[in-house]
């Protein structure tokens, strides 16, 4: 999937494993179709127990997996007709610089800003995650500033830079978005990114 420079791995039971190339999900060259079973096993061995019983409560689970050395990825296990399934995001190791992505220079301004809410706003993968990775990474370069993160899962790692970064990821380091944001006033911060608006009591 790497090597191909594909966006997305998708497993689920009876087809091969497919990635999305140019837009388009490809069936990857001389893959079999997979076996409920032998996809289970292998898609439990990338989670720990705790996953997993979150899991099959859950019948959903959001994780980032990584491969040292090679990549990282943002991963949705579900559960479809009796067996499971699963979408693996690639999110590279660099983080790209926002003139590198092709947005308006004017973005870089809102790494400046003294106060404020921010949103960013699109369908599914057109950028999100990538264009706040590089305002995060500009913030962090550029100010002396305490950073606060709040992901489920955490998809960009930010090392301390000009800045302290605290990443939070939902399930493991806190409950929900709404415990972490009730407490994270308490933490000195300068700059704090919530991942994802889900519900009215993390909006408000």
């Amino acid at each position: 999937m790497v090597r191909l420079g594909a966006s997305d791995l998708h497993l689920t039971t009876f087809a091969p494993p497919m990635v999305r190339l140019n837009g388009e999900l490809t069936p990857l060259d001389g893959q079999p179709k997979l076996d409920g079973q032998v996809l289970q096993r292998v898609l439990y061995a990338a989670i720990t127990q705790r996953q997993r019983e979150k899991f099959e409560e859950n019948l959903e689970l959001d994780f980032a997996y990584a491969v040292p050395g090679l990549a990282r990825f943002r991963v949705n296990l579900y559960r479809q007709r009796n067996s499971s399934g699963a979408a693996f995001r690639l999110i590279p190791h660099e983080i790209r610089a926002l003139e590198d992505l092709g947005v308006p220079p004017a973005v870089a301004n809102f790494a400046a800003l003294p106060r404020g809410f921010v949103l960013v706003t699109g369908p599914t993968g057109s950028g999100k995650s990538t264009t706040l990775a590089s305002l995060l990474d500009l913030v962090n370069r550029t100010r002396r500033d305490h950073i606060m993160t709040v992901e489920d899962p955490i998809e960009f790692l930010h090392r301390h830079q000009s800045c302290v970064v605290n990443q939070r990821e939902v399930g493991e380091d806190t409950h929900s978005f709404a415990s972490a944001l009730k407490h994270v006033l308490r933490q000195d911060p300068d700059v704090i990114l919530v991942g994802e608006l889900r519900d009215l009591e993390t909006i408000s």
